[in-house]
């Protein structure tokens, strides 16, 4: 496209008068597009620090609740009062099925040694310890179950509470969370 000069200016308006120009170049797309792309937070050491340590501080406090048991804290499936109570019922007892981990790792200790008579019956045990452990597991939950009917009555009794309390009894007492909020023998009142 050609560029056409520049029109003469008109003889009545008088030369020392501006026509209101902005007295720069207009912006090309680029520098406009380039001036628009910023950050939308300010992007400082001091405010992503800031951020970190708030961060880090809602963390250790959210966890320390969810050890606590607060219930703001614990996540969905171990909210309500009918999940205390199991929690608190599982922990007040002994089970087997806290020392699963144990046993198996003297099972994988034992397939060390080179006699095969000693692994062959440490698998054999192992497998006799596990059913031990279902054994304990069922009669746990039904036992759960039977207690919560009777505290909270049968008609509003939640779902998955003896499934809750056998999949706390495999755990080792010291790695439950929320943690033990009872000690051993401490039985809930129901």
């Amino acid at each position: 496209m050609a560029k056409t000069p520049a029109s003469p200016v008109p003889a009545d308006i008088p030369a020392d008068t501006t026509t209101g120009g902005k007295g720069r170049a207009t912006p090309t797309r680029a520098e406009q597009e380039a001036a628009r792309k910023r950050p939308l937070v300010a992007d400082t050491k001091e405010a992503k620090a800031r951020a970190k340590s708030e961060l880090t501080a809602q963390r250790e406090k959210a966890r320390i609740g969810m050890a606590a048991g607060e219930d703001k804290y614990l996540p969905v499936r171990d909210k309500g009062p009918q999940r205390k109570f199991v929690r608190d019922f599982i922990d007040s007892g002994w089970h087997l099925g806290e020392a699963v981990m144990p046993a198996m790792v003297l099972v994988i200790l034992a397939t060390f040694i080179p006699i095969p008579a000693i692994q062959y019956y440490s698998f054999i045990g192992l497998w006799i310890f596990i059913l031990f452990v279902i054994g304990d597991m069922i009669i746990s939950s039904i036992r759960v179950k039977q207690a919560a009917r009777k505290k909270f009555g049968a008609e509003r009794v939640e779902k998955g509470l003896g499934w809750y309390g056998a999949m706390r009894i495999i755990q080792m007492r010291f790695m439950r969370l929320p943690k033990p909020q009872v000690k051993r023998g401490e039985h809930p009142v129901y």
